[in-house]
């Protein structure tokens, strides 16, 4: 069905700031250009925000009103979260303290805890892929040709041009590696890898850049039309590794043995193996984990996140991301081992100082050590919850850490009750 555009609503180009009507200040022409005290003023008066409000506005923290112009169009300030420090973690027998960017109260104490578990054993150990990213490049075949051998002959050449300009990258060890292709019948598109070592960058303009530098050379060589050009967020072949091993009696307690609570954990993995309900929840606890790690260190985790989910349904199916199994000595064993895409250098994490001092907290370690320690951090979020539900539940631990909240919440509504008179309390998350 065409769409038709005389069905959309119309709306006045000008502002007025002092016009209350839903979606009349939303047309903001030339609203980036301007300074961001003047922005926060125009959305003060526009968004009737009270002075108690727009004091929260235009503030900064850590940064300072040209980085935030910098890392956001449109910025008004800034929104904080908690920044806390994991602790107990042994990664490769070198103690790692893990910074940790999240609002949950549980994350950081299940973290911790699961790291003291997995010391039991040993601590963690991991390991990294070269730091191969994807990219991809689309092609329509416009004439009858022979594209395989082609592409064969021409592969080293178009190589060597991906790489020029790159010169420092090349020095550093990086720089594109391979190059495949495949056929996607149903749309009649021919698709290629490009296939990029990028170092401690994440490498996304990187490889996006490399694209678009060996599409314009392919019309010379395929009789083609060009379409898409950019990086995958699959990385499959930029992964990271950890695994741990607990011993039973670490899991003892009043109310379970030990090797009863190995037991049941696998039997949860295995819940989370067989149902993909369990396996979301699963996945959730061990981005709990990952995720507020790249958000200290100024990684990009929109892209992990869809990258792991991508990689956990690989086969067809979405399974859970880390293995859990007994031993021969009736110890726990846990595995994962998923995409694992950050850089140390560049954007964010080069230029916000919050995430130079996490990196700092973490022993400046280089792009493959941080995807490291990140994927020990998701195993021992994992370990911690898949312990707690596989014995006295996950509601003990989380509601006690969460009475905080519940009793600021209620200090807050004793003094405005009229503002929090539709308050309810947040569900839990495992």
């Amino acid at each position: 069905m065409d769409f038709d555009k005389s069905k959309l609503p119309t709306h006045s180009s000008a502002i007025d700031a002092n016009v209350s009507t839903p979606g009349a200040v939303s047309r903001l022409p030339g609203f980036y250009e301007l300074p961001i005290r003047e922005r926060v003023a125009l959305i003060g008066r526009a968004a009737h925000l009270t002075d108690g409000e727009l004091s929260k506005l235009n503030q900064f923290g850590a940064l300072n009103g040209e980085l935030a112009d910098v890392f956001i169009e449109n910025a008004i300030g800034t929104y904080s979260l908690p920044l806390g420090v994991a602790t107990n973690f042994l990664v490769n027998g070198i103690d790692v303290l893990v910074p940790m960017a999240v609002e949950e109260t549980s994350v950081l104490a299940a973290a911790s805890h699961g790291a003291k578990l997995a010391r039991l054993g040993g601590g963690f150990f991991t390991s990294a892929s070269e730091p191969i990213m994807t990219g991809q490049i689309q092609l329509f075949i416009t004439e009858q040709c022979d594209w395989q051998e082609i592409l064969t002959t021409h592969k080293s050449k178009l190589l060597e041009w991906a790489n020029r300009g790159h010169d420092s990258l090349i020095a550093r060890g990086g720089g594109a590696r391979d190059l495949d292709w495949h056929f996607i019948k149903e749309m009649n598109a021919l698709v290629l890898h490009l296939y990029i070592d990028t170092r401690d960058a994440m490498g996304a303009n990187i490889v996006n850049t490399m694209c678009e530098r060996v599409s314009g050379i392919l019309p010379e060589i395929l009789p083609c039309e060009i379409g898409l050009r950019i990086l995958s967020n699959l990385t499959d072949r930029r992964t990271a590794k950890a695994e741990c091993v607990v011993p039973a009696k670490a899991f003892d307690s009043a109310e379970f043995r030990g090797d009863q609570v190995v037991d049941r954990i696998v039997k949860a993995y295995q819940f989370a193996f067989y149902d993909m309900h369990r396996a979301a929840t699963n996945n959730k606890g061990i981005m709990n984990g990952i995720d507020p790690v790249l958000i200290a260190t100024g990684n990009d985790w929109r892209a992990v996140e869809a990258g792991i989910h991508a990689f956990a349904a690989k086969s067809g199916r979405y399974l859970p991301l880390a293995v859990w199994s007994k031993t021969p000595e009736g110890d726990l064993h846990g595995e994962i081992n998923v995409p694992m895409a950050v850089g140390i250098v560049g954007g964010v994490t080069k230029l916000h100082p919050t995430a130079q001092i996490a990196l700092k907290l973490m022993g400046s370690p280089n792009a493959s050590k941080l995807a490291q320690i990140i994927v020990a951090t998701g195993l021992a979020q994992n370990l911690s919850a898949l312990r707690a539900l596989a014995s006295e539940g996950i509601q003990r631990g989380h509601m006690g850490l969460h009475q905080k909240n519940l009793e600021m919440l209620h200090r807050s509504i004793d003094r405005n009750p009229v503002v929090h008179t539709t308050a309810r309390v947040g569900a839990s998350r495992t």
